[in-house]
Formats: structure tokens, sequence, C-alpha cells
């Protein structure tokens, strides 16, 4: 049975790691879902930080988004904001969501907004990025580097070397999940 997780708005902000994630959903590494409310704050910052980028662009990202991996759109979980109570109020539709999607993990790169005693009654438990993509390489490894490889091999305008496509993972916080990922790929070259 594949992890489920819902994406929150801030790991879906930086196109790397947004691309990372994806591709895990859409090789159904694990199960991911997101809602329209996610779409819209990601998709809010990003323009707000870069205005030369179209919006219709990014929209139609969050549409490709919704479209290349079944089911991952989160609808009709709405009724569930108003009992929750988070330290951020603007962050109950993200619990709600998890919660109708039976997430066991919310991935984000807010955890004090998510406190552990508040998830626990739900089973869920709140990630940073970094964790989470740590924990599904000490699951397997393998199909980490391969999802990575797939992601790497279509970065074509232009080509972009393994190693600095992993700098720029690593720009975007894949800290301690890179440094196992390093290891693993210069180890294959020996």
């Amino acid at each position: 049975m594949r992890l489920v997780a819902l994406y929150d708005a801030n790991v879906l902000y930086p196109a790397p790691l947004r691309d990372l994630l994806m591709q895990l959903a859409y090789d159904e590494v694990i199960e991911a879902h997101w809602t329209s409310q996610i779409h819209d704050e990601w998709i809010r910052n990003v323009a707000l930080d870069r205005p030369d980028l179209n919006p219709e662009k990014l929209q139609a990202v969050a549409q490709l988004m919704d479209s290349s991996v079944e089911g991952a759109l989160i609808q009709g979980f709405e009724a569930g904001i108003e009992t929750l109570t988070l330290p951020d109020p603007d962050d109950r539709h993200v619990l709600a969501a998890a919660i109708y999607a039976k997430a066991q993990v919310i991935v984000t790169n807010n955890l004090k907004d998510f406190p552990r005693e508040v998830l626990a009654p739900f089973c869920i438990q709140a990630q940073n990025a970094d964790d989470f993509v740590l924990g599904l390489l000490e699951t397997n490894q393998a199909v980490v580097v391969q999802v990575l490889r797939t992601i790497q091999a279509r970065l074509r305008k232009p080509s972009v070397p393994m190693m600095d496509y992993l700098a720029t993972l690593e720009r975007v916080g894949l800290n301690k999940s890179l440094e196992i990922i390093k290891a693993g790929i210069l180890k294959e070259k020996q």
C-alpha cells in the first residue's frame, strides 16, 4: 500500500521541488493530494515573487498537475474546516483536506503550524519536504533515484548534469536527502 500524502502550498512553490513531488506521484511511488485552495496559494506567492511569469502559465501548471495524477485534486472536504483548530486558522483547509484524503502525512515546510498533538488523533503527521524524501529513500532508495534520473533526463534546454540538478534540489532544502542520494550515485559510478 502506497503512502498517502497531502502537499501543502509551500512545498509546491519552488518548481524543482514541485517537479520532484509530482514525479513521485506520477510514478505512483506515493499517492499525492492537494486542493484548489493549495493551488491558489502557491500560484499567488509565485506570482508575487516572480511578476515576470505569466499567471496563465502558472494556472496551466496547476491544471497539468490535476490531469497528470488521477484523483489528486481533493474536493468536498470544506465542511470539516470550521471544526478544526490550528495555530494559524488559515491552514485549517490543509488539515481538513488531509483528513478527507485519509493522508498519513502532510508535506509542509511550516511544521509549527501543524502541531503533533493536533494531528495525532487523525493519524496524520507533518513532515518537511526533506524528511519526507528521506523517508522514501529509507524504504526504497532505488525508486527515488530512478525518479530523479527521470527528471534530470528531461532537463534538456539546456541539458543539466545530474550533480547540478541535485545542487538545485539542495538549494530548495533537500539537504539530508541529498547526502544519501549523492553518496548512492557516486557509489554507482565506482
